[in-house]
């Protein structure tokens, strides 16, 4: 039985923060030949043991040579990158032959949902971007997790709600829907864990995995359990705190008004709202025994741990939307 592993990986993005938890994870192996897409006048610190190459986007040629010989490519695309790149990326990676893409479609199961999704414009979206990465050559092979929890609860109100700094916090209806999240490192053990299976010709394999979601998750919490592990974290208690509560039907049409209005925030309070809906069935998709922890051999994490290094990213002042309306 063969035991050929994928060796040569390509990402883009690994200077982020997900990126670089994929570069982190799959240098640690020791098994992977690791090396990072970056745009021509980055200067950015890549990942310790990630080789780099400086590459145009605007130029075809230059991202098929970055490509060439590499057998796997992961896409981590920032919300500032330009509406076609990603497709140009995956046509580029195909005419290098690309064997497995995985898309820049991190978050909720797209395709595991017998129903369609809240959000029908984000569903399409990344739809349209694991069809993408199927461009006649490469596979895609994609990695639902949920929404990250550490950005998603150290950026704002309008993503999970909280203000950790102001110590304010607007529950969605009663706070109490929970849903399936995931922490930057476990996304990077999954991908490690996933890559170091054979390729081919054994169960599991990567090629099992080809034109199919691999979902995986960290924690399964409501907006309460978040609260609940702050005060932990912080030695407070609900008095020490501002708690309001929200309709989340009205969190989502307030959210298209201001989008409406050029607000880019109002797009995560449409996109959040609609997971934290009732009927969403798919938001808590770890509940429905699709995730693929257990076979990627993942281990149980510490909500208090991430939420600890969440409030060490607050108070360091990390806001990836600083520049942004």
């Amino acid at each position: 039985m063969s035991t050929k592993i994928v060796e040569r990986i390509a990402i883009i993005g690994a200077t982020g923060r997900i990126g670089g938890a994929f570069a982190k994870a799959l240098v640690g192996t020791g098994r992977h030949t690791v090396t990072a897409l970056t745009r021509q006048e980055s200067n950015a610190k890549l990942p310790d043991g990630v080789q780099g190459i400086r590459v145009n986007y605007d130029d075809e040629a230059s991202i098929i040579d970055a490509l060439r010989d590499q057998e796997f490519l992961v896409i981590t695309l920032g919300v500032r990158a330009p509406a076609d790149l990603h497709k140009r990326i995956t046509i580029a990676a195909g005419k290098a032959g690309i064997r497995y893409i995985m898309p820049n479609a991190y978050g909720y199961p797209a395709v595991l949902s017998n129903e369609p999704q809240i959000d029908d414009a984000y569903t399409k979206a990344v739809l349209e971007r694991i069809q993408d990465a199927q461009n006649g050559t490469s596979s895609s092979i994609t990695l639902p997790c949920g929404f990250w929890y550490e950005w998603s609860l150290a950026t704002g109100e309008q993503w999970f709600g909280f203000t950790i700094k102001e110590r304010k916090v607007t529950f969605f209806d009663d706070g109490q829907r929970v849903i399936t999240v995931s922490t930057w490192d476990q996304c990077g053990r999954a991908l490690a864990a996933l890559l170091s299976l054979p390729e081919a010709r054994a169960s599991p394999s990567v090629s099992e995995f080809a034109n199919r979601e691999v979902p995986v998750f960290s924690f399964q919490v409501s907006q309460r359990d978040m609260l609940d592990s702050l005060h932990r974290v912080l030695g407070t208690t609900d008095s020490d705190w501002e708690i309001k509560f929200e309709p989340v039907e009205k969190r989502i049409q307030d959210g298209q008004e201001e989008l409406s209005r050029g607000t880019f925030t109002g797009f995560a309070k449409m996109l959040y709202g609609g997971v934290f809906l009732a009927r969403n069935t798919t938001s808590n998709f770890a509940s429905t025994g699709q995730a693929m922890n257990q076979v990627l051999g993942l281990p149980e994490e510490d909500l208090d741990e991430a939420t600890r290094r969440t409030v060490a990213m607050v108070e360091e002042g990390w806001n990836p939307f600083a520049n942004m309306n």
